[in-house]
């Protein structure tokens, strides 16, 4: 039992929280995807009988072997990491189960879940791998970037969800208002979409940037995606309100962070983005006549929630 298993449902968000709170804590760790079946599936993480057989056989020879870490993120997870806590494992799970923590020996919550336990650590937004290290890593991977004109302007689009009611209108603005900037300053753009962002908004991205000097990737077809690449030349980031990752990320950089569709954002994202801007890390898009650049303390938090996972359990540097 001296190993580590990063335990998720294959979600790439809930993938790449694990991934970088295992990667901060500097332990190699094996990944597991589970593949939940009913009737475990519905109830988890509540522990129904028989629930050793929830993720099949595979599964059941970890639980007969288990790793000296469990780390899981997302609820499926929560009921994996759960199990392999009664065989032995010290388990850490990231996001709030939704039940009481004492199931695990350290639970990992935003700060606007408002989870408040006794072995509960709340960063302020998501765990990520974005640090120095990863934004030099980026520049390298992607040195073309470094030659398009400055200011280089990283447009990152997310999409409409349950706290976010964004329409047509909203990314017309954005797209349209991003584009004048970056065409009155003589800089370039470099914009990304995401899997949630609406196919017409896609093809407004691929139009409206067709002739401004950068980089637009809407989808698989505008090949492999140049995300980290975005994030390490950019000289300032404009972000939609929805997606907590995105910001996170956006926010462990050292450029100026702009939020663009608060007002239509509620619910538990919408107290992040409140405490973003209340940090003085980040300004609304909405109001911005330009973006001005402006003095950056990077938000990185998983380096410091590693180190308290490492205190609390006891692993050593």
């Amino acid at each position: 039992m001296d190993d580590t298993l990063v335990l998720t449902d294959g979600h790439a968000g809930n993938v790449r929280q694990a991934q970088a709170l295992a990667a901060a804590l500097g332990r190699p760790a094996r990944e597991f995807v589970l593949e939940a079946r009913a009737p475990w599936a519905w109830a988890a993480p509540r522990r129904l009988p028989g629930a050793t057989r929830a993720f099949g056989a595979a599964f059941a020879g970890v639980l007969a072997a288990p790793p000296a870490l469990a780390i899981g993120c997302g609820r499926q997870a929560a009921l994996a990491t759960r199990l392999l806590r009664l065989r032995g494992a010290r388990a850490v799970q990231i996001l709030d189960p939704r039940i009481d923590s004492r199931h695990w020996d350290l639970v990992i919550a935003p700060e606007h879940d408002g989870l408040r336990a006794a072995n509960s650590l709340s960063p302020l937004g998501s765990l990520h791998p974005v640090d120095d290290l990863w934004l030099a890593a980026a520049r390298s991977a992607f040195p073309a970037f470094g030659a398009l004109p400055a200011p280089r302007t990283a447009l990152l689009l997310g999409g409409p969800s349950a706290h976010a009611a964004f329409d047509a209108g909203m990314f017309e603005n954005l797209i349209a208002r991003v584009a004048a900037l970056v065409e009155r300053e003589g800089g370039s753009v470099l914009a990304t979409a995401s899997r949630r962002t609406p196919a017409m908004v896609r093809d407004q991205l691929r139009a409206r940037f067709a002739h401004v000097p950068g980089v637009v990737w809407a989808g698989p077809e505008d090949g492999a995606n140049p995300y980290a690449g975005l994030l390490g030349w950019a000289d300032r980031v404009v972000c939609t309100a929805d997606s907590v990752n995105l910001l996170s990320e956006a926010a462990a950089t050292t450029v100026p962070l702009y939020i663009a569709g608060i007002d239509a954002l509620s619910g538990r994202p919408r107290r992040f983005v409140d405490a973003l801007l209340a940090s003085a890390r980040a300004r609304r898009f909405d109001a911005a006549d330009a973006l001005a650049p402006y003095a950056v303390t990077p938000l990185r938090e998983t380096a410091r929630i590693a180190d308290e996972v490492r205190r609390r359990l006891g692993l050593g540097a």
